[in-house]
């Protein structure tokens, strides 16, 4: 049986080994596909970053299609059924690195333009694909380094949609509307190194810091609210010592919070400092936010992508905060509607990573009828 145009060419992205940041001419492949729609191709390189804007029309309002051709580093290749960069289709599942997590989407973004502008060639408004190579990575030179360029010249989206993989039994079950925010802490707590024989000449770090790691572990921080699940707390690495007879003379301690809309960056890191505060510890302490909280409430992007699942498929679709980060914290301060929609989450970054085949084509239906519900 022939392949759907959209396997096709999710298969042809998924054998470039595109591990972040490289893209692996999987930009240039989809480039291939959409000039000839009428897309106009800006390749902005920042960095080691390859990004692609690709625009068809000069009016408003803006559709803008968000996602990431890098990917995560396959582990130990003997671990995987099948090569990682060598797509499979086995009992109705595309196997390959990137399948779900997001050659899929790209693949369904493309096709779905395609079959739109050839029903629609009149469109009204102008369709974008910004596309980039580092969002598995440090997320520096990428996304937010194309929206600041686009924000210079007042270019602006009106309506994004990222396909991470935001399903979870079936495809277009859940929408991401919005993500938690993303604070990290590292804290260094500073001690007086010395023997364990002789503890009274040293101060041990470790001991010191830790009541004041308990409170801040059971602290509670809010109880969320509507659209977002409480604020959480968590110790990603813990770092002391040179050796058996040492009391060390510094602890050092990375912590997260993946914090909702009734706490800012801002009160969180107040509230840790005069924790530590009262503990009296001597320490350094930097932060570094990775994105402050978003939401798209209801609004034209949130009904479209109902609309458009639930003719689609006849389903009804949950909406969710829920899960890490994405490049749409660099998108939403745009003032720019923002929802995630894509295939199932439950093999991303794992080894043997896949996707149901049929799905990558619903998916790209999906995507065809919010270009109709909001463009045509």
């Amino acid at each position: 049986m022939p392949l759907s145009p959209t396997l096709e060419l999710a298969m042809d992205l998924i054998q470039r080994p595109s591990v972040t940041p490289a893209d692996a001419g999987c930009q240039a492949l989809m480039m291939s596909r959409l000039a000839p729609l009428g897309f106009r191709d800006e390749h902005m390189r920042f960095g080691d970053t390859d990004n692609l804007w690709a625009r068809k029309g000069q009016d408003g309002p803006v559709l803008a299609f968000a996602g990431h051709t890098d990917v995560v580093p396959t582990g130990p290749e003997k671990n995987w059924a099948h090569p990682p960069f060598e797509p499979v289709i086995e009992n109705g599942y595309l196997y390959g690195r990137g399948a779900a997590d997001m050659k899929g989407s790209l693949a369904a973004f493309v096709t779905a333009c395609e079959r739109f502008v050839a029903n629609h060639p009149n469109h009204r408004g102008s369709i974008a694909l910004l596309i980039t190579s580092d969002e598995e990575g440090p997320a520096k030179d990428g996304t937010v380094k194309v929206v600041e360029a686009l924000e210079a010249r007042n270019e602006k989206m009106d309506w994004c949609l990222i396909g991470e993989p935001s399903s979870t039994h079936q495809v277009g079950d859940v929408i991401k509307n919005g993500r938690r925010g993303s604070l990290h802490g590292y804290l260094t707590v500073h001690g007086t190194q010395g023997h364990v024989a002789y503890p009274h000449l040293a101060e041990n770090p470790v001991h010191k810091v830790a009541p004041a790691l308990d409170n801040l572990a059971n602290e509670f921080w809010d109880n969320g609210n509507d659209f977002f699940p409480p604020t959480t707390f968590q110790i990603t690495r813990i770092e002391s010592g040179t050796g058996s007879n040492v009391i060390p003379g510094e602890c050092l301690v990375h912590f997260n919070f993946r914090y909702c809309t009734e706490n800012t960056a801002e009160s969180l890191e107040e509230r840790v400092v005069a924790i530590l505060d009262r503990h009296r510890l001597k320490y350094d302490l930097q932060w570094h936010l990775s994105g402050r909280p978003f939401l798209t409430d209801k609004g034209a992007l949130v009904s479209a992508a109902q609309s458009a699942i639930r003719t689609v498929t006849g389903r009804e679709t949950e909406l969710s905060t829920s899960g890490g980060t994405s490049d749409g914290r660099f998108i939403a301060p745009t003032g720019a509607q923002v929802v995630e929609l894509g295939p199932l989450n439950a093999t991303i970054h794992k080894v043997d990573e896949c996707v149901n085949a049929e799905d990558l084509d619903t998916l790209s239906d999906i995507y065809e009828q919010i270009l109709i519900e909001l463009l045509a």
